[in-house]
């Protein structure tokens, strides 16, 4: 009996969670919620900004991200998902000499992986559906900016000031996702 009830317990939570993606509305609001918090925990690791002008370096970031375009919401959602995997990607790497606390990047992970859940289920809707009307050069040049990102740090041996000029990088893209959540419309 009790397993039956909890079988349809977690039937119904799945279902309503589905559900409650396809909401564009909610999802910008759960969104938006989970970037500031992003944001937040971004502001709270210590940088030495003044120290490292001389590490700093133009990653040729994306036009895309630069200029506010028009994004058709499934549009947005495909590079918001994209950029969020590159950035999650990014802080998996070795940021053992920046002084980072391991709480504060693994709630930031946790903030990341909970938004790409959220984004997941509407993502790949699009891609079977083939929706989107953005073309594989915002792609290319999005992998190819985290690709630079990745290379610069490695190139620096993951040290403070590299993870200094990346972390002002992520904090960009937290604002242009910020921005892309407006996007996001029933």
């Amino acid at each position: 009996m009790t397993y039956r009830c909890l079988l349809q317990m977690v039937f119904l939570l799945c279902l309503s969670t589905t559900a409650l993606c396809r909401s564009y509305s909610l999802l910008r609001f759960q969104q938006g919620r989970s970037l500031a918090v992003c944001q937040n925990l971004l502001w709270q690791l210590p940088s030495t900004p003044q120290h490292c002008l001389e590490f700093r370096m133009d990653f040729q970031m994306p036009e895309e991200m630069k200029q506010a375009q028009q994004f058709r919401k499934e549009d947005a959602v495909l590079v918001m998902y994209e950029m969020l995997q590159h950035i999650f990607n990014i802080l998996t790497r070795d940021f053992s000499s920046t002084g980072w606390s391991d709480t504060i990047i693994e709630h930031l992970r946790e903030e990341l992986y909970g938004q790409m859940n959220r984004l997941e289920p509407i993502q790949k809707e699009i891609m079977q559906k083939q929706t989107s009307t953005m073309g594989d050069t915002t792609h290319l040049h999005l992998r190819k900016y985290y690709f630079n990102l990745g290379q610069y740090l490695k190139s620096k041996e993951h040290n403070r000031c590299a993870w200094t000029v990346v972390q002002v990088q992520l904090l960009r893209n937290f604002s242009f996702l910020k921005s892309l959540t407006g996007y996001l419309r029933d």
